[in-house]
């Protein structure tokens, strides 16, 4: 008699991302996996070798580096890259200010959303024709609007009303000349699903993800690192916090949670306790309309 196996729910989802990968590798010509270290861009990473080895990925990696990353994360994104021996990609929000294409309204502005200029030039310099992103659909309402598989204009623009059907796991890549098509393979995992995956495959973490101390501020109801980047205000109080990043991404807009969580397995019980979304206290730039989550994807955001 045949024993049956009972797949979990990481199962599932983990078979449906492959799934999504190798989708996206057999229709596009050209596609690009991006890759900035982060946790959900790391289960990205694994998901890939297991679709793929023991061959190389069919795609490289892409990273668009704002010059305010933390150097953990950066270090860890290129430790990895070369433990796998995939090429990297790096394009500098940095080089699209020299160029003219970004201009910041001040100096202090946040290059976050600015991103999005980056991206569409390198999109544009190595002819992708396919994004392949760790955006999930719990993160932020506007992300819960994105299809699996998201159209964007030969401007890189995305349209919520304008997006094709997804039904049966029936995904269509294909674009035209000069469009594109962004690649959500995780769209339908949660946080809590992302830090179960990582403790069940054993993926290693840039550490700042992990309860450490670091100087802060508090400011608008959020704890803010002390940096070069993001100075102490006149009138604030510094001091040490044990704190962790639940996401990472440039220091101007991401703030830390306090947390004793250092290692996985308390991250986890943390998470299935948490009351506040993963993005609700730790993303800036989420809390102020100019810059919303919907708008920057309209421009090109991913």
């Amino acid at each position: 008699m045949n024993q049956r196996t009972t797949l979990t729910h990481l199962d599932w989802l983990e078979a449906e991302a492959i799934h999504i990968m190798r989708e996206v590798a057999g229709q596009c010509a050209n596609p690009v996996l991006l890759f900035s270290g982060g946790k959900d861009s790391i289960c990205l990473l694994r998901l890939a070798e297991k679709a793929f080895r023991p061959g190389k990925f069919p795609f490289p990696l892409l990273h668009i580096d704002t010059g305010h990353n933390y150097d953990e994360v950066t270090a860890f994104r290129d430790q990895r890259a070369a433990e796998l021996g995939e090429r990297l990609i790096v394009r500098n929000v940095e080089d699209s200010m020299k160029r003219g294409t970004v201009i910041l309204k001040h100096e202090g502005e946040s290059r976050n959303k600015h991103q999005s200029v980056t991206l569409l030039e390198a999109i544009e310099e190595f002819g992708f024709d396919a994004c392949i992103g760790g955006a999930r659909r719990d993160e932020e309402k506007a992300r819960a609007k994105e299809r699996i598989m998201s159209f964007r204009d030969e401007f890189g623009q995305w349209d919520p009303k304008n997006q094709r059907p997804e039904l049966w796991n029936l995904f269509n890549a294909r674009s035209h000349k000069g469009e594109n098509i962004r690649a959500f393979p995780i769209s339908n995992w949660t946080e809590m699903d992302v830090w179960q995956y990582i403790e069940r495959e054993g993926l290693e973490l840039p550490s700042i993800y992990f309860s450490h101390i670091r100087p802060v501020v508090m400011r608008q109801g959020a704890i803010v690192p002390v940096t070069d980047v993001t100075p102490a205000r006149a009138g604030e109080e510094i001091v040490n916090l044990q704190v962790r990043f639940r996401t990472v991404g440039d220091i101007t807009c991401t703030a830390p949670v306090e947390s004793d969580a250092d290692t996985v397995a308390k991250i986890v019980l943390e998470t299935a306790t948490t009351t506040i979304t993963e993005r609700g206290a730790t993303r800036l730039d989420d809390q102020t309309s100019d810059a919303s989550m919907e708008q920057r994807k309209k421009e090109g955001y991913f």
